[in-house]
């Protein structure tokens, strides 16, 4: 299948590695050279712009960091809404479902049809081909693109309607977002209390306490002090912002999601927007004043 792709950073890159890999044609565009030359190497043919790419292939994908920045690259000038030959825009973003809405309906002005396709799983996943794929538009058009989403990992049509495969990957992020907050409250107080942070890890793993930071952060990252699972602070931030308010439009109850917002806005604030997710512990371990991290 040939293929657009624009948005070759920490997520984007792998994805579009393995669709090469898959045996499909593809079309890059980047802002940073030394992001697109690696698939130029690979074969991928070079785009001069967002237009460029929709005028050479009827299916784009993109992988971006910022809704604003996705609205610009579909319907802004010079964007794919001005492409000669794209049928359709698949959006592996995170936007919000209102963000996903607008530039829907945007595109709808020239019969470029919009799927929404945020993906969970870290670069981890994406390398890996293990990512979970949320969907969401119309039916024949995830059917002509969904061979080529699974190579990406499992794909999981939710909706026909714009955004709602984007409020599935905000809940989802929200829950995320809220395991990493709440076990570091958990972890931190136990090691005030005098506990082994391994040994704490492991007793939750196996009782009802269990989840995804336990199983994985907290081993790979946290406690061995790396900070090192890709993933920036402030994309974290971003995702449960956009689902706070996202929660506050539909009238849902939010008070564990303001919370756990506070949280990472204090994250954000003093271990910076480009620090790693996992340094949301920091600010705690500061407050609390012990390290969480092996005993010698």
């Amino acid at each position: 299948m040939d293929i657009g792709f624009i948005g070759l950073g920490n997520m984007g890159a792998p994805m579009a590695r393995r669709l090469i890999e898959a045996g499909h044609k593809l079309t890059v565009y980047d802002t940073r050279n030394d992001a697109v030359a690696p698939f130029v190497a690979l074969g991928a043919q070079l785009a001069s712009s967002p237009q460029d790419v929709a005028d050479r292939v009827e299916t784009v994908i993109a992988s971006l960091p910022e809704p604003q920045v996705v609205a610009k690259v579909a319907v802004g000038e010079g964007g794919l809404l001005h492409g000669k030959c794209i049928k359709r825009f698949v959006d592996l973003s995170t936007t919000g479902a209102r963000m996903a809405a607008t530039i829907a309906a945007g595109l709808g002005k020239r019969d470029i049809v919009q799927i929404d396709s945020p993906v969970s799983g870290g670069v981890a996943g994406a390398v890996k081909g293990t990512l979970a794929v949320m969907v969401s538009g119309p039916q024949a058009d995830i059917d002509t693109v969904k061979d080529a989403l699974s190579v990406f990992g499992t794909v999981f049509v939710v909706g026909h309607k714009p955004g709602m495969a984007q409020t599935m990957k905000l809940a989802n992020n929200f829950l995320s977002a809220t395991a990493m907050a709440a076990t570091s409250e958990a972890v931190v107080m136990g090691v005030k209390a005098g506990l082994d942070p391994s040994v704490m890890v492991e007793v939750i793993n196996a009782g009802s306490g269990r989840n995804t930071a336990t199983t994985d952060k907290f081993p790979k990252a946290v406690i061995p002090r790396t900070f090192n699972l890709g993933f920036a602070t402030a994309l974290m931030l971003k995702d449960v912002r956009l689902c706070f308010a996202e929660a506050k439009a539909l009238g849902v109850p939010n008070e564990v999601m303001s919370a756990v917002l506070n949280v990472w806005e204090t994250c954000n604030a003093e271990m910076g927007a480009d620090a790693d997710f996992t340094t949301v512990i920091q600010p705690i371990e500061k407050r609390a004043g012990v390290t969480v991290g092996k005993k010698s």
